[in-house]
């Protein structure tokens, strides 16, 4: 599959000469819509002059149809809310209730076309995924059930007027953690083992296929990479981060960002500014950003800036106050933080994406109010509205009245067409290549060079004779994994009596280490391991079968742990393997 072409600078200038020509239509009645859309801004030449010939470039493509557009459509393509059910147009009564209170439809397929939306976000979760409280729905079940969905919800918005532009169908498959499909697709280990690995290749690599997958499935816009430096602590970035060095996390964001958007996905850089520089939780609360804008600037900004020179379609806003830049405003809502320093500051020029819009520090103004400030302050697409009707009627009120600008709303509809645009004629790859043998084999080399020795003498063998695996409570799928890994790399193992090796992850504490082990295994961020006894003390940053098999490898003896801890643990080294 050909790369994607990235051409931010010159799209960046297009969409802002042609958007200049679109500002002044008229608007539509104020009904809510019906059938067809109000009367279209002024159309561009390229729209209006007979027998011109379509422009190749995204952004003259998008700055034309735009100018074809009524106020209800441009409206629409400003929205990505979720919505209920497995199906676009047939969903159990419970999804179309569900449906009812979001939007006043019953099915996805009728939220497109009543409210002409840009696109839709899919949702799913695991018992260890931080982001589970803003999750309202599930409608990831398999591969096959996405791939349906994402088609039927394409057949609907090929309706609309924007319809020769692609539908965004989204999902946040960051891995690790918060990772929306897991079965039947090659998963890859969290971004803090690749942080570990440390070797960029191996992340493009590993990312280029997991695109694949994500194409394949009708998926075309990932909410990942996270780009956090991990300057804290925190239990809600953790090992969704590549690390705590902004030198070492640069390259691997960027790494990324090529991986997936070779294969066609868009990716999106996350949380801008910064949500690894606060522990606490905005799914719950407004966290406080109390760094200087200096230390921002050297220790935040400069993994986004290198996602953005690698040319990353989309970045999302999070529900932070940044107290040295606009103290009190969350970042979502603030012009100085995304127009000021996002675009101003570090050149970006694509698709700003809210963080999701149900999230307590957003609800503190109703669903429309919300979105036009959103808008206002240099988003473009609001993610995850509590109410579509209530967002949509708002942002179309605003319009009207004139406190959102026509020119804000051109500006941010064109920007989003232009990566639709740019995402065209990437034909999907076929199903059979979800995890298929040269994606999982990317997939492992990767947990294969994460595998991190901050305890013991590396290149040894850290058991002998037969094994037994224990780890904390709930965790009876991962240990089933590596008891497999390891009987297949020649490693008996018994269910008691044995050389204990003991995981941990998500959430573990010291209460949840187990004094007698001899091997004990970090599978998520390592900070655990700085109270536990056990003579070898392990890090996989992950729970993946990658990642138990790469550790199986190296309790067998039969590979050397090269990784190097992203992250400090108190009284360890990043390893004890030297060169």
């Amino acid at each position: 599959m050909g790369d994607v072409s990235f051409r931010p600078r010159r799209a960046a200038v297009t969409v802002a000469a042609l958007t200049a020509l679109l500002v002044s239509g008229c608007s539509g009645s104020p009904e809510r819509p019906g059938p067809a859309p109000s009367k279209p801004t002024t159309p561009s030449a390229a729209a209006s002059t007979p027998g011109a010939a379509p422009s190749d470039d995204p952004a003259a493509r998008a700055a034309a149809l735009v100018g074809t557009l009524g106020d209800e459509d441009l409206v629409g393509q400003v929205l990505m809310p979720y919505a209920y059910g497995s199906e676009a147009t047939s969903v159990s009564p419970g999804s179309a209730a569900g449906n009812q209170a979001l939007a006043g439809v019953d099915t996805p397929a009728e939220m497109i076309a009543k409210y002409r939306l840009g696109g839709l976000i899919l949702v799913g979760f695991s018992a260890d995924d931080p982001t589970k409280g803003n999750q309202e729905t599930t409608n990831v079940d398999s591969p096959a059930q996405v791939r349906k969905l994402t088609t039927g919800l394409r057949e609907a918005a090929a309706k609309l007027p924007t319809g020769a532009a692609p539908f965004l169908v989204g999902t946040d498959q960051e891995y690790g953690v918060v990772t929306r499909i897991t079965d039947g697709v090659t998963v890859l280990p969290s971004a803090l083992a690749a942080g570990a690995a440390g070797d960029p290749a191996l992340t493009e690599a590993a990312w280029r296929a997991a695109g694949g997958e994500l194409a394949a499935m009708g998926i075309n816009l990932d909410f990942a990479p996270v780009a956090d430096v991990l300057a804290t602590r925190s239990t809600v970035i953790g090992s969704r981060s590549f690390g705590a060095d902004p030198k070492r996390v640069s390259p691997q964001v960027q790494a990324a960002v090529r991986g997936l958007q070779s294969a066609g996905v868009a990716a999106t850089l996350k949380h801008f500014p910064g949500h690894g520089h606060s522990a606490d939780d905005s799914h719950e609360e407004l966290p406080v950003l109390t760094q200087s804008r200096a230390a921002l600037e050297a220790g935040a900004w400069p993994s986004f800036k290198a996602g953005v020179d690698a040319g990353t379609m989309a970045v999302m806003s999070a529900h932070l106050d940044v107290r040295s830049v606009d103290p009190g405003t969350p970042a979502t809502f603030s012009h100085k933080l995304l127009t000021d320093v996002l675009r101003g500051q570090l050149g970006f020029q694509g698709v700003v994406i809210t963080d999701g819009m149900n999230m307590a520090p957003a609800k503190r103004w109703s669903p429309g109010e919300a979105a036009v400030r959103a808008l206002n302050a240099g988003n473009d697409l609001i993610l995850m509205t509590p109410n579509v009707g209530q967002a949509y009627d708002g942002l179309l009120a605003a319009l009207r009245d004139g406190s959102l600008p026509r020119a804000r709303l051109v500006d941010a509809v064109t920007r989003v067409l232009t990566m639709k645009f740019r995402l065209a004629g990437q034909a999907a790859p076929a199903m059979s290549t979800l995890a298929s043998p040269a994606h999982r084999k990317a997939a492992d080399a990767l947990a294969a060079a994460a595998v991190t020795v901050l305890r013991g003498t590396c290149g040894t063998t850290p058991v002998r004779g037969p094994v037994t695996v224990t780890s904390s409570d709930g965790r009876d799928g991962t240990r089933a994994l590596l008891t497999d890994a390891l009987k297949a790399a020649g490693v008996t193992v018994v269910p008691s009596g044995g050389t204990v090796v003991h995981l941990v992850g998500y959430g573990d504490g010291a209460g949840d280490l187990r004094p007698d082990a001899a091997v004990t295994v970090a599978m998520d961020t390592p900070y655990v391991l700085s109270g536990a006894k056990s003579p070898t003390l392990l890090a996989t940053y992950s729970s993946s079968r990658a990642s138990m098999t790469a550790l199986a490898g190296v309790l067998a003896g039969k590979a050397r742990p090269g990784g190097r801890s992203p992250v400090a643990v108190s009284g360890l080294p990043a390893t004890t393997c030297t060169a």
